[in-house]
């Protein structure tokens, strides 16, 4: 009777390293910042307006933890997340703010590229890995 008690103890050590060691590493996530800008003016008197610029920012993050990134399939399903992400970011600046510039098919393109960056090491490094 003693013996269960000790494989249960066993058992239970052995899931919490287990788990800890699984939440010790970090999901990969990818963040995609949008960016626009707007305009407005500070009226110091009526005839030298004086042009004031604000710069507005917006980010998504994407987890990738379901991702396999060492195939084609994933590294697509990777690119689709990353243009869907600068699409919505965008155009959530421009509903908030639709004088802003510049417009949300330019801010989603310049976000994805950024994005992509961090996109494209991922891949890379998940290619080059040897398969276990």
């Amino acid at each position: 009777m003693n013996r269960i008690p000790i494989r249960l103890a066993a058992g239970a050590l052995a899931a919490t390293l287990v788990g800890s060691m699984a939440v010790s590493q970090p999901i990969p996530e990818i963040v995609v910042l949008g960016t626009r800008t707007v305009k407005t003016h500070l009226e110091k008197d009526a005839l030298t307006p004086t042009p004031l610029y604000k710069t507005l920012s917006l980010s998504y993050s994407l987890s990738i933890a379901d991702l396999d990134l060492k195939t084609s399939d994933g590294a697509a399903a990777l690119e689709k997340r990353v243009n869907d992400a600068a699409i919505a970011v965008c155009a959530e600046i421009g509903r908030q703010y639709p004088e802003s510039g510049p417009d949300d098919a330019t801010c989603a393109k310049l976000a994805a590229k950024k994005a992509m960056v961090k996109a494209r090491a991922l891949i890379a490094a998940a290619q080059s890995k040897p398969a276990q």
